[in-house]
């Protein structure tokens, strides 16, 4: 995949946000990387109050092309990717997080698989970054191949802390949606796929996570995560046909009744499991589905866009 106009083949894009914490390990993770490819470092600040900034700064001298954009015009992940992939110079983009931590190669398996292919999400590991009790709390995805969603079964997704894209087709389908908040990777790879172009998994790309280890940060993100899928069910019902309910109905409200007795038998449920927790991993599992419920049934948000299939061409005489 030769080298682009500006001598950059692959601009590897950060989003942070309050991660002077966590960013060093990130950066010293990048630094050690050693690629055929010409590769520069790009960091979206999403409006940090911290120390971030000059964190990232202070690896100017060991990163390649390092450059810091301010992208705290909007605030949300989405918008700091799509302000770091503006700024990038690459002919392909690879998204990583500033809590998470690159393996070692992971820029040139990036750079390898992009040249096969234009979409690529690599693995993910969560023992190296994570208690035991954080890894019980939640079943780690993307460790052994790409997600899937009951709601467009045979569409796969990826994390955007483990994802790399050509510049001209993430540009091609508007980049991140800035309107989600929560799950806007996910909808970005159903868009690609819609537009023709599978996602690939790049077993060789790895990627150490860095789990919610709080009570109280499990039960926030799993409340948005739920109320995202809400969103994306309501997008995406047009696409999903018969393999999910019609928007109408994922927004239409049960029968008091019916309202009722389901709450109740959650409650219960809920209890139940309350119950038989031994260990603090447990209860951050039970917290996090928990909350992932009351999100799905209770979140809101923006009135999605809905997302249709491109009318099928003609092949009349």
């Amino acid at each position: 995949m030769g080298v682009s106009d500006d001598g950059v083949d692959l601009s590897v894009v950060i989003a942070a946000y309050d991660a002077a914490a966590t960013l060093p390990a990130q950066l010293a993770a990048l630094a050690g990387q050693r690629a055929t490819c010409a590769w520069e470092v790009v960091l979206a600040d999403n409006g940090s109050h911290d120390d971030t900034v000059d964190v990232a700064r202070a690896f100017a001298g060991r990163l390649p092309g390092l450059r810091v954009v301010d992208a705290s015009a909007r605030r949300g992940a989405a918008a700091a990717r799509n302000t770091g992939a503006q700024a990038a110079r690459g002919r392909s983009l690879a998204f990583c997080d500033a809590d998470d931590v690159v393996a070692d190669g992971w820029v040139q398996s990036m750079f390898d698989a992009l040249a096969r292919h234009g979409f690529v999400a690599g693995r993910l590991d969560g023992t190296r970054l994570n208690t035991p009790d954080v890894l019980a709390s939640r079943v780690l995805p993307q460790s052994d191949g790409l997600q899937e969603s009951t709601l467009l079964p045979g569409l796969r997704h990826a994390g955007a802390g483990n994802m790399g894209v050509r510049a001209d087709l993430f540009r091609r389908v508007g980049g991140f949606d800035e309107a989600l908040r929560c799950l806007e990777d996910t909808d970005l790879c159903w868009r690609i796929q819609l537009s023709g172009v599978p996602l690939a998994y790049a077993d060789e790309a790895l990627v150490h996570v860095r789990l919610r280890a709080g009570l109280r940060s499990a039960v926030r993100q799993g409340f948005a995560y739920g109320a995202a899928e809400r969103g994306l069910a309501r997008r995406y019902a047009d696409v999903a046909g018969a393999a999910s309910p019609p928007a109408h109905e994922v927004t239409a409200a049960p029968p008091a009744a019916s309202r009722a007795s389901r709450l109740l038998r959650r409650v219960l449920g809920v209890g139940a499991r309350l119950a038989r927790v031994r260990r603090r991993g447990e209860l951050l599992a039970l917290c996090w589905s928990t909350a992932w419920g009351l999100g799905f049934a209770l979140g809101r948000g923006p009135e999605p866009e809905t997302v249709r299939l491109p009318p099928k061409e003609s092949h009349a005489p």
